[in-house]
């Protein structure tokens, strides 16, 4: 007897034991695929996005707002007598157990502020020079996220002093500003854009690009009466003082961080004229606007250029990806004459090429299915690697336009 209830003991032991192990890996294996769930749910919405954006179908976006899942582990022993006859009274155990899971999904539409801030708010440079910074091709961010590129055409003639104080405006320095637009559709304007998009990608091939914030001095004078010594103290933390004996004034300096700025050379070897010169010029663009100043003496510098790019909104870029599959198909564009060999010549025809079938297509990682026909991202040689990296830089882009702006929309709640 002394011999069954120890063997029970050990039994109830190893259950409880096996019900604490089994814990951990279902809650592992569960936000494991909750997560695969809702990256392969936003992807898809995407790619079914970028189909409606081709037959010019409203575009509309959903978000998994909350998951909550509840996890029931139970477990029980018991004990039988065993086939053995007349021959004893053996028992045998019975081990038993078993795990459910109750999980509550809350998805919700993206409507009102959260669409405007989201889908029609054009990317900031700011945004756009974080993703540069993650080495991703400058040539493929700009064919997918800028609309346009405006170039400036230095004037033939220079200014003297004189004339140069009656130049009210930057964009009057220049004898020509032309602006080229990223749309098949318009043949002149998107090979221009093209070749320039190619041209920064050469320099970037060779480590040569550089973008990085405007750094530039601002100065003010004030006069020393004015000043407290509390008062010095605290403008020591912020500015750079200076004290003019001869007027009784402290100058203030302080180092501002201004607009990015694209270039083929270090931008700290910036004199401070041309520094104010590229300032004064960026001053009068907007928040999604890039400018660029690429100079001869350095690589790519065959070909000068100086302007700006503007930005898209992620509603915009699924507009362009959907209207390439019908309307408006890319097309090759060779590099310019004067741009540099760019590595493993990688110049794709389509910003992302999209495959489309009326039936199933095979042999790909993600597709989505709309009104009959079926959509997928290329990924067969030779642009499966420029394919890849395009629709990852899509999704990023989607997951960079998450705002804190509280949706007015009722959540839909699914629960099993």
């Amino acid at each position: 007897m002394e011999q069954l209830i120890c063997r029970l003991s050990l039994c109830i032991l190893f259950i409880s034991t096996l019900s604490a192990c089994l814990s951990p890996i279902t809650l592992n294996r569960a936000v494991m695929a909750y997560d695969e769930a809702v990256v392969n749910a936003d992807a898809k919405q995407l790619l079914v996005n970028i189909a409606r954006a081709r037959h010019h179908q409203p575009l509309h976006f959903t978000r998994v707002s909350a998951i909550a899942a509840t996890f029931n582990f139970s477990a029980n022993a018991g004990a039988s007598p065993a086939l053995t006859g007349a021959h004893g009274g053996m028992l045998v155990p019975i081990f038993g157990g078993g795990v459910s899971e109750n999980p509550t999904f809350s998805i919700e539409p993206i409507a009102g502020e959260e669409f405007t801030q989201r889908l029609l708010a054009p990317f900031s440079q700011h945004k756009f020079t974080l993703l540069l910074r993650q080495h991703f091709d400058v040539d493929l961010m700009l064919r997918m996220m800028a609309q346009e590129v405006t170039l400036l055409n230095l004037p033939a003639i220079q200014l003297d002093k004189k004339h140069e104080d009656r130049v009210r405006l930057p964009q009057q320095r220049y004898s020509q500003k032309i602006t080229y637009y990223n749309s098949p559709s318009d043949r002149e304007g998107y090979e221009m854009f093209r070749r320039v998009a190619l041209h920064f990608s050469a320099i970037q091939d060779q480590k040569q690009l550089y973008a990085e914030p405007l750094m530039f001095e601002r100065s003010w004078t004030i006069p020393a009466g004015a000043v407290s010594a509390e008062g010095f103290q605290s403008l020591q933390k912020e500015f750079t003082v200076r004290y003019n004996q001869k007027g009784g004034t402290y100058t203030l300096s302080k180092q501002v961080s201004g607009p990015i700025l694209i270039t083929n050379y270090d931008p700290d070897t910036l004199r401070v004229k041309e520094v104010e010169d590229l300032y004064s010029l960026a001053n009068s663009l907007i928040d999604n606007d890039v400018i660029f100043d690429i100079r001869s003496g350095y690589v790519g510098g065959e070909w000068t250029l100086r302007g700006s790019f503007r930005l898209r909104s992620f509603h915009a870029i699924l507009n362009f990806l959907g209207h390439s599959l019908g309307e408006e198909p890319e097309y090759h564009v060779e590099k310019d004459s004067r741009t540099p060999p760019i590595l493993r010549d990688e110049n794709p025809i389509n910003t992302m090429e999209i495959l489309v079938s009326n039936k199933p297509i095979p042999n790909t990682e993600l597709s989505a299915h709309l009104d009959g026909q079926y959509y997928a991202i290329n990924t067969k040689e030779p642009d499966a690697h420029w394919n890849q990296n395009a629709f990852q830089l899509l999704y990023i882009l989607f997951r960079l336009t998450v705002t804190e702006a509280k949706s007015l929309a009722l959540p839909i709640t699914i629960a099993k």
